[in-house]
């Protein structure tokens, strides 16, 4: 889409350049109406003011930036310190923008895009929902990260670098399943999500359909929304609250490490025991659930490969080169003491498949 221009701007509003100029500038003279009104429509039409033009035109800025949803989330750090080090290697500058979780992420690139002539963009976390629309007004090319997002073949300039969330849901669900559970408390994210959320709770149906276990709304436990999401707090106030209410159950699958640590530490504090009462298990691979007591059974992901392929496959694209537009990568489940290194469920009878380890 072409940029709109101040004069643009000054048009749709029915006033003069000047009176724009004076808007963006924040001059106290000029209509707090009017003012209102140019704000809007700059909103709108994604107009950034360009304060110098013609030092812009002549620098051949060589920029990425590299936009975080979710910027307190451990499982970012990782990946950021890789793009930042692999983005400076090939002499390029580094930009690093967080989103918050109301924000839209696109809105925040197509601006970044125009104020720092970006030559690339990677999201980490988000992107679920934008229209092909919307995604057409970058003109840069652009890697979503971390996020199992199927792209229209017309947005030639971007790609996605995931792993595949529904599918190794399933593959902790069914773990858990062949320890003998067959009570499975998921710890997920909110209704309206459409996001991992929904990815790994779909994974979790199918593995309690291919066990014979039929799903139970009862056992879903939602992530607060007036607590940050995918945070210990959340985790512990979740499960305080399930355990509170009385709810029958042998183990609690939360969709994130820090879920899971949360779900802990509030079983503790209820006078029970991780794995002897309830069995935890989590996902992502944090550092933390490695040296967490009991350690947390997880679903790692490569997050360092991922993130150097994510800056491989940009600058195949900056430089114009063929790049993969979809690349999944492999996980793998990582067997922690929370739950009890693959021991039956108590509950459980005897027989049924043996324990596959990783």
């Amino acid at each position: 889409m072409e940029q709109i221009t101040i004069r643009d701007v000054a048009k749709l509003c029915g006033v003069g350049v000047s009176t724009v100029s004076r808007a963006i500038n924040n001059h106290p003279d000029i209509n707090e109406e009017t003012k209102q009104m140019i704000m809007d429509i700059i909103k709108e039409y994604n107009y950034v003011p360009n304060n110098s033009a013609r030092n812009l035109k002549r620098s051949d800025s060589k920029t990425i930036a590299v936009l975080v949803k979710g910027i307190s989330n451990p499982f970012f750090g990782p990946m950021i310190q890789v793009l930042e080090r692999e983005v400076e290697k090939k002499r390029y500058s580094f930009v690093l923008q967080h989103v918050e979780e109301e924000e839209d992420e696109v809105e925040v690139a197509i601006q970044l895009e125009k104020e720092k002539r970006l030559k690339g963009i990677v999201f980490l976390g988000g992107m679920y929902s934008h229209k092909e629309e919307r995604l057409c007004q970058l003109t840069v090319p652009y890697v979503i990260g971390t996020v199992n997002i199927k792209l229209p073949q017309k947005l030639e300039q971007c790609a996605a670098i995931s792993i595949d969330d529904e599918k190794e849901s399933y593959r902790m669900v069914d773990y858990l399943c062949r320890c003998g559970h067959r009570k499975i408390v998921i710890l997920t994210a909110a209704r309206d999500d459409a996001s991992i959320g929904k990815c790994r709770l779909e994974g979790y149906q199918r593995a309690l359909e291919a066990n014979g276990i039929e799903y139970d709304e009862s056992l879903v436990v939602r992530m607060k929304k007036n607590l940050q999401t995918y945070t210990i707090k959340n985790g512990y106030e979740v499960t305080k609250e399930l355990l509170d209410a009385g709810r029958e159950f042998t183990c609690i699958y939360a969709i994130s490490d820090t879920l899971a640590i949360g779900a802990c530490k509030a079983i503790f504090d209820a006078g029970k025991r991780v794995p002897e009462d309830y069995c935890v298990a989590g996902f992502d691979g944090l550092d933390i659930a490695e040296y967490y007591e009991p350690s947390v059974t997880t679903i790692r992901q490569p997050r360092e490969e991922m993130a150097s392929e994510i800056i491989r496959i940009l600058f195949d694209m900056i430089k114009k080169r063929p790049a993969e537009k979809q690349v999944i990568f492999e996980a793998k489940l990582v067997e922690g003491a929370s739950t009890g290194g693959g021991r039956r469920a108590p509950s459980a009878l005897a027989g049924g498949s043996s324990l596959i380890k990783e």
